[in-house]
């Protein structure tokens, strides 16, 4: 089995909803979709209601007549399970299916992601569901894919979900004595003498002020866990009912990007290609994206992955809902293309009439028409991606740097009290990528687990967490030549989220040549600067490490307070190679500073790192052909040197090295070499 869809072509096209319209707007709705080079649609996302209106009523009409229609217009289709959101007779006859939240309230029916995932009734009903729709379109040489499920996340605090919880902790901890060793249950004279003890960490146990704050740090990490586990589950559910039936066609569930609810490194092995919904706060978020398209391609080891949602114009669900500029949909498009898509979808097609969506962008509005700027963008980027053929499908990133990403530790440090709760993972995650993005860099972004023997420079910004043989893993990077850059609050827990006894940054301190003994904690206001020799003064703010060298030379000290003139930024020579450690929270032109200079001297920097805001990256087909992705994310054109040769996919242009080329205001040129 092929792990992703087999197509001639980047799929182009997405989520279609025309159970919501009279068959007379489908017709017109096809139309419009040849007009644009609509050639995918995801169909019957949340249509259970519909396809089941009783406990046993099973009605295809509907689904059917779509779903043939789809076929006979020449779509591809990814069709869905339709269990994203319960019909309402299911919440009536089984009220245990609706969840419980945070505070303890058993909800009512309502909304989606309102599922109890420990509800064997929701288990049972969602597979079979799962299963009967693999039975009736299971060979329709239209399906493409399975889409099981819809943006899996949320969390249940039920007594069904205690019970499943408990059942999750003799898996993992097979005693007592091991779970209260773990959890550190001396502290607070909490030793468990019987499994059905426990409760689930909420805001009626070990929780105040919300779900960050709690008593028992172990405790709620292995809740977390435990409810990323329980929906992988229900995928799992429905994913096995699918394979009775057809065992061939690839499956999967649409993702949320950095979502930190669910650990998508656990999920990723169950899936047969990642996609993911792409919906950025706002018109500035390229670097954001980067760093999600590179997450979601290191999910399954370098493999491409689909976009499965975008909007072509804005989004409806937040407080403030900024409208993509012109060209600005295309570009992101071809980011997503650069970083390893096999496919651009949008969300929605056509766009709903009613409820809470019925202001989310659309490729055709509510006025049905071909005439709008966001459909003129919508068919001229199908119109290029119909020229591009298949060129691009399969190929991968030949990234030698690895940026490492964990849910574990982006639990702990966020869970944790002290030193610090203004320092969020995410957001320390996000400097160094855009450190690396900025200087033009192909960066895979992998679990701790991954395989890094083939990279020269690792990256792993607040490693809270060191698991298993991950310290031994990054000393044998620096021991061949490469480069280790790891940063305040890294090496401090074991995987139980237990304090290492020995000096931080514990498992990394050979590596890193240095301890620390203290910390300084202050407000977002408070800045003490950071001089690196021979480099610039920067400011960092929130959290400052006292660095005690063990070994390493110092290369950025502090200004300012009791701790003048120590050591904030070290480097340490480790076999062939150099580990790095930044103690403090550098701003922007900091860790960029720092992140030059690894670059540099691994000469990894890409073509046009001082060039703002231009992007490049290469993926290199199943021939071993080379394409340079240029894309210009200034809103005025750019002039840039050619570093290679080659002829622009987009234009059939022929580019010589050396020669002046010009990126368009939001400018994109895909060169193959």
């Amino acid at each position: 089995m092929s792990a992703l869809p087999p197509t001639s072509k980047v799929p182009y096209g997405g989520d279609y909803n025309p159970e919501q319209w009279p068959e007379d707007v489908w017709k017109q709705d096809h139309l419009l979709f040849d007009a644009a080079r609509i050639d995918t649609v995801t169909l019957g996302v949340f249509t259970w209601a519909q396809t089941q209106p009783a406990p046993d009523v099973y009605d295809f009409t509907t689904l059917d007549r779509i779903v043939e229609r789809a076929a006979a217009e020449g779509r591809q289709v990814c069709l869905a399970t339709g269990t994203g959101a319960l019909p309402p007779w299911l919440a009536k006859a089984h009220p245990e299916v609706n969840r419980t939240d945070f505070e303890g309230r058993r909800h009512r029916y309502g909304q989606r992601h309102n599922a109890c995932p420990s509800s064997p009734v929701f288990r049972r009903l969602s597979a079979e569901m799962a299963r009967r729709i693999a039975q009736r379109f299971a060979g329709n040489p239209a399906v493409i894919a399975w889409h099981v499920g819809n943006e899996y996340g949320g969390a249940c605090y039920c007594d069904l979900c205690a019970a499943a919880f408990r059942g999750w902790l003799r898996d993992r901890y097979s005693t007592l004595d091991r779970l209260n060793a773990a959890w550190n249950t001396t502290f607070w004279s909490h030793t468990f003498t019987d499994w059905d003890e426990i409760e689930p960490p909420s805001a009626l146990t070990e929780h105040w002020r919300g779900p960050d704050h709690t008593a028992f740090q172990g405790i709620t990490l292995d809740y977390l866990r435990f409810m990323s586990d329980a929906m992988l589950t229900n995928f799992q559910d429905e994913k096995r009912a699918i394979r009775e039936s057809d065992p061939d066609t690839p499956v999967t569930t649409n993702f949320m990007g950095m979502y930190r609810p669910i650990d998508y490194h656990r999920w990723a092995p169950h899936l047969d290609f990642a996609s993911w919904d792409n919906y950025p706060p706002d018109d500035t978020s390229q670097a954001r994206m980067a760093l999600t398209h590179d997450l979601m391609r290191g999910l399954k080891d370098g493999q491409p992955f689909w976009l499965m949602e975008q909007t072509p114009s804005f989004t409806a669900s937040r407080d403030v809902n900024p409208l993509k500029r012109p060209g600005l949909m295309r570009l992101w498009s071809w980011q997503a293309v650069a970083h390893g898509a096999d496919a651009v979808l949008f969300f929605q097609m056509r766009a709903s009439r009613g409820a809470c969506e019925k202001y989310h962008g659309a490729v055709i509005g509510h006025a049905g028409r071909s005439d709008t700027r966001v459909f003129r963008e919508v068919a001229d980027l199908g119109a290029e991606l119909e020229r591009l053929g298949g060129i691009t499908l399969g190929a991968r990133t030949p990234a030698r740097v690895a940026l490492l990403f964990d849910w574990d530790s982006w639990w702990a440090l966020e869970i944790s009290d002290g030193p610090s709760r203004l320092v969020r993972y995410q957001q320390v995650l996000l400097a160094y990528h855009r450190a690396l993005w900025d200087s033009g860099t192909d960066v895979d972004v992998v679990p701790v687990t991954a395989d890094l023997s083939r990279y020269d420079v690792v990256i792993a910004p607040a490693l809270h967490m060191v698991k298993g043989d991950l310290a031994e893993r990054l000393e044998q990077v620096a021991c061949r030549g490469g480069s280790v850059v790891t940063t305040f609050l890294s090496g401090r827990v074991d995987e139980d989220d237990n304090a290492f006894l020995m000096d931080v940054p514990g498992p990394l301190g050979p590596l890193m040549g240095i301890r620390v003994d203290e910390w300084d904690a202050r407000g977002p206001k408070l800045v003490n600067p950071v001089h690196f020799d021979n480099g610039p003064v920067v400011d960092a703010r929130l959290l400052f490490e006292l660095v005690i060298p063990q070994g390493a030379d110092v290369v950025g000290s502090y200004r300012e307070d009791f701790y003048a003139g120590t050591a904030a930024v070290t480097r340490n020579v480790f076999g062939a190679g150099y580990g790095w450690y930044v103690g403090a929270g550098l701003d922007q032109a900091g860790v960029s500073w720092v992140i030059r200079q690894v670059l540099d001297w691994h000469n990894l920097s890409g073509p046009y790192p001082d060039v703002p805001d231009v992007e490049t990256a290469v993926r290199v087909t199943r021939d071993g052909t080379h394409l340079l992705f240029l894309l210009n994310h200034n809103a005025e054109p750019v002039e840039l040197v050619a570093r290679a040769g080659g002829v622009d996919l987009l234009t059939d242009q022929r580019v010589r090295i050396g020669q002046i080329i010009r990126l368009d205001a939001r400018g994109v040129m895909v060169l193959r070499q």
